[in-house]
């Protein structure tokens, strides 16, 4: 089973500022899996779906059956507002080695950090092996949390503002960017910045990243009430958090290619299916397709806070997050194919 994240828009020129939903006939669902408790990722290998939880689990989903592991790290995960296990990605030696890479919130609710760490299978528990990035700022809300793998071999990693206005447009923080590392957590010697990890700055909470059939990495990002963000993304572009957003623009800043305006979708993880991105969309309550041009439809309206969408050659799946990170308890969410 093909994970198709890192599979675009070909031919993209310029940017198309939208601030609505075009209408288009929405696919039908079906549950999969249900009893989940805030899922954040949704990863597939070889006919088994990996899901993360946010209180820290790691589960397998494989001939109907689910399998819910703890993962084990050296500092323990914070699971508290919207921090704790988030985003997940398989390595690209996963069919060898078992690893994966976890973005994981840690610290105390007075002093959140969070960190890039790899971890594998050992009996019924996911165990840390390494940490490959530390030190990037937490937040109650705006930690980013997306980790994956693009088609040049390389580790993506999205992070939060942390709600302080300075550090997206600071090179010397990790907050608010894209950041790009090897695999073994180490600094691309091509980098556009040499010597640091950072990718692309300004950006507020990107939590969506992918890659089109042309290699084109494309990502999507919270706004500041309303104005949520599709970028597409270069190497050293700044977006422009918090000195800009919308169609507001600024000397050496890339506009999106479309944009919510006064709406908002909050976006959350993104998927391209051949023809167009997949997003899926928390306050949306549903999946958006996203063409070329930046017109953006409705693929799936499914009624709920969307957080993650997967294309795969089985299927196109989803995970729901139906509890807002400003409330406490239980989030009664399930697993979804969409036809």
């Amino acid at each position: 089973m093909a994970n198709k994240r890192a599979t675009g828009l070909r031919g993209l020129l310029g940017a198309a500022l939208i601030t609505a939903v075009t209408a288009f006939p929405a696919a039908a669902a079906e549950t999969v899996l249900d009893g989940l408790d805030y899922p954040w990722d949704i990863e597939a290998h070889a006919g088994t779906l990996y899901v993360t939880e946010k209180a820290g689990t790691l589960g397998l989903f494989a001939d109907g059956d689910f399998t819910r592991l703890p993962v084990e790290t050296s500092a323990p995960i914070l699971n508290h507002r919207g921090g704790g296990l988030l985003g997940l990605a398989l390595r690209p030696d996963f069919a060898e080695t078992g690893r994966v890479v976890l973005y994981q919130h840690t610290g105390t609710p007075e002093a959140r950090v969070n960190r890039v760490i790899e971890a594998e299978r050992r009996g019924d528990a996911w165990v840390e092996t390494r940490v490959l990035l530390d030190g990037i700022p937490g937040h109650p809300l705006y930690n980013g949390g997306r980790v994956a793998f693009g088609p040049d071999g390389m580790l993506y990693v999205t992070t939060g503002w942390t709600e302080n206005r300075d550090r997206p447009q600071d090179m010397q923080s990790l907050a608010g960017k894209i950041l790009r590392l090897m695999p073994d957590g180490a600094i691309p010697d091509d980098n556009p910045f040499p010597g640091s990890p950072v990718y692309s700055l300004g950006h507020r909470n990107p939590q969506g990243i992918a890659w089109d059939s042309d290699g084109q990495l494309f990502a999507a990002e919270h706004g500041q009430s309303g104005h949520d963000e599709l970028n597409r993304v270069e190497a050293g572009g700044n977006y422009g958090w918090p000195l800009v957003q919308g169609d507001e623009t600024g000397d050496g800043m890339h506009a999106p290619l479309a944009h919510s305006g006064r709406r908002t979708w909050a976006p959350s993880g993104l998927a391209w299916d051949g023809q167009r991105l997949l997003l899926a969309g928390l306050r949306a309550g549903a999946v958006l397709g996203v063409d070329a041009d930046g017109t953006v439809s409705t693929a799936f309206d499914a009624g709920e806070r969307m957080r993650d969408v997967l294309v795969t050659e089985s299927g196109v799946f989803a995970i729901t997050t139906n509890r807002s990170p400003r409330r406490d308890g239980a989030s009664r969410d399930r697993l979804i194919r969409l036809d």
